[in-house]
């Protein structure tokens, strides 16, 4: 009798250390490849703590995210990535900064997810998860066929930017009247705008009308004279919008300068791209209204929230899209009955996130992204 419980017991003890075994092999191994020492830990810290919140949000023991540091550095970067590989993982979320990705093409097993924003010259295995620009063109291109806008010019600054942009300008087809490269230096900017705008030009047509009338016998010529000497330039333009592909304070410098050449945003539309919602555009009342693609808004601030109550802290905003790449391997694991391999982001399909809608074909992902205008102290969403 005592030799039949020993047998089931062990029998019972196989069965137990079988099934760990099995959800051991079944476990949904996801790297993440982030900064978590050094200038950007920050940056770092706050992705991690957003896959967390997607963990949590999915609520599935099966998924697993191991992180590890790239420590800014592109051989650690390897290093990590390739220990993670050793353990089974082929998913990596990450690197976040460009410099990163220059030798992840030796790990050609593995598919890394970029939070980066740049398209173009990726290794074969890194696909861009970030709002990229083809992504923002796109949905400027949408804003212009609805407004009637036909006469856009695109301004670029002289960046490294500028070839995703010029790349997105070619793949959306977009109508544009012309394009120019500008200067960010400020001094050499406004000079540039000058000639854009025809200013000078401008400037003499109003000089010589004022002089022409006041040498001439026209009714109310006084009453002329003194309408002409309000304003700063005389003749139109010939564009009815102006893409700036820029942020931060050079958007500010090349907006402000085209108010300078009389071109202000109440005469022509002003259209950026992505600016996360940045606060100190509503403080620019002069440069109102200014519209942007963006992600959703209202998604973007519920995020804001949860995360501050857990963390007491602010997320970075790029830990945003971190919390949407979980979700969206997560997704598209399942779509492929739980078989983890480098075909689930060559099939053609779309996933509902909180930034808004991704969409994945042959290893790119995009996104479908709103519209807002900053206008009156206030964003409003246009689509």
């Amino acid at each position: 009798m005592k030799k039949i419980t020993q047998f089931i017991i062990f029998i019972f003890l196989g069965l137990i250390l079988s099934i760990f075994q099995s959800s051991a092999e079944n476990k949904i191994k996801i790297g993440l490849v982030v900064p978590l020492t050094g200038e950007y830990k920050n940056i770092g810290h706050s992705i991690l703590k957003s896959t967390l919140l997607a963990i949590n949000k999915i609520d599935n023991n099966r998924i697993e995210i191991i992180p590890r540091d790239s420590k800014f550095n592109p051989e650690t970067t390897l290093k990590v990535s390739k220990e993670l590989y050793e353990q089974g993982v082929t998913i990596i979320i990450g690197p976040v900064f460009n410099k990163n990705l220059i030798y992840l093409e030796e790990l050609e097993e593995v598919t890394f997810l970029s939070l980066s924003n740049t398209n173009i010259n990726n290794p074969k295995n890194v696909i861009s998860g970030g709002i990229n620009a083809i992504s923002q063109i796109k949905a400027i291109k949408k804003f212009q066929e609805l407004s009637k806008l036909e006469r856009s010019i695109l301004l670029v600054p002289n960046s490294n930017f500028k070839d995703e942009i010029e790349d997105a300008v070619i793949k959306t087809r977009i109508k544009l009247k012309d394009k120019f490269i500008y200067d960010s230096d400020p001094t050499i900017l406004t000079s540039q705008i000058e000639k854009l705008t025809r200013y000078p030009q401008r400037k003499q047509n109003l000089k010589d009308e004022i002089k022409r009338i006041k040498n001439s016998n026209e009714a109310n010529k006084e009453k002329k004279i003194s309408n002409l000497e309000k304003r700063d330039t005389l003749g139109g333009i010939n564009f009815d919008s102006v893409i700036i592909a820029d942020f931060d304070e050079s958007l500010k410098s090349v907006a402000t300068s085209l108010l300078y050449t009389d071109i202000s945003s109440k005469r022509v539309n002003y259209i950026t791209l992505n600016q996360w919602f940045d606060k100190s555009i509503l403080k620019e009342e002069n440069l109102q209204p200014i519209y942007f693609p963006s992600i959703n808004k209202e998604n973007y601030d519920d995020f804001v929230s949860q995360y501050f109550n857990i963390y007491n802290e602010y997320p970075n905003q790029i830990s945003f899209l971190s919390y949407d790449l979980v979700g969206l391997v997560y997704f598209l694991i399942y779509k492929n009955d739980f078989v983890i391999n480098n075909k689930i982001f060559y099939k053609k399909n779309k996933f509902k996130g909180k930034i808004g809608i991704f969409e994945i074909n042959k290893n790119k992902i995009s996104h479908i992204l709103n519209f807002y205008v900053a206008e009156n102290n206030n964003f409003k969403k246009i689509f």
